[in-house]
């Protein structure tokens, strides 16, 4: 189903006008305000784990260097037409509906999965897009009513931001509403860092 993904998707969300004016305001934002703060290392969420057992090359990986996303213009534009298509074209379901599972992390490859699948997707669509590897963290947080979620957070040399599968818009880390919990270290995907203040950890993420 990715083979077309080119062909579908619109030329463009935004006018370039508007992205450069919103990247110039981030640049001048505190960067205690646009960076999460990190933690120690934490648990590695058993859908990872089972996951990378199931697709070994995307985990098996050596040790990497952090690289952040360099967030040009042209980077946003192909941020949100990733997250605008994935969001588009994948059904919402959950994974007890869809596996018979409490929790599976999967790409949705027949066009169905819920929050962790979502933002799976778009990692990998992003890598394939030339964004480095390092800087697209699969995180965990807490929504509005306390519920276990899974975002992608995009570290990038002017903030953090959020590809979520309940929001069309791309926002800043700490404009989403959610509380993080953890998400997967710059340098390994299979080390997995607190993120934030301490929050109790949701047993699963599916939404």
């Amino acid at each position: 189903m990715f083979q077309g993904f080119y062909r579908t998707v619109a030329a463009a969300v935004v006018v370039a006008g508007s992205l450069v004016s919103m990247l110039a305001t981030t640049e001048a934002r505190d960067v205690k305000t646009i960076y999460a703060g990190i933690g120690k290392a934490v648990s590695v969420p058993f859908g990872w784990v089972d996951f990378c057992a199931r697709y070994k090359g995307e985990c098996d990986t050596a040790d990497q260097v952090a690289k952040d996303v360099n967030l040009t213009a042209q980077a946003m534009m192909e941020m949100q037409r990733i997250n605008k298509w994935v969001n588009i074209n994948i059904e919402p379901v959950s994974d007890m509906d869809h596996w018979g599972v409490p929790d599976q992390w999967d790409y949705p490859s027949d066009g169905k999965g819920d929050c962790e699948d979502y933002a799976l997707l778009k990692r990998k669509l992003l890598i394939e897009e030339g964004f480095p590897r390092s800087a697209l963290l699969m995180t965990v947080v807490k929504d509005q009513k306390g519920e276990g979620h899974a975002i992608l957070t995009v570290k990038t040399n002017k903030g953090e931001y959020v590809l979520d599968n309940q929001e069309s818009r791309i926002l800043m880390w700490n404009q989403s509403g959610y509380s993080f919990v953890k998400r997967q270290s710059q340098e390994n995907p299979n080390v997995w860092v607190q993120v934030g203040e301490p929050v109790t950890d949701p047993l699963y993420t599916a939404r």
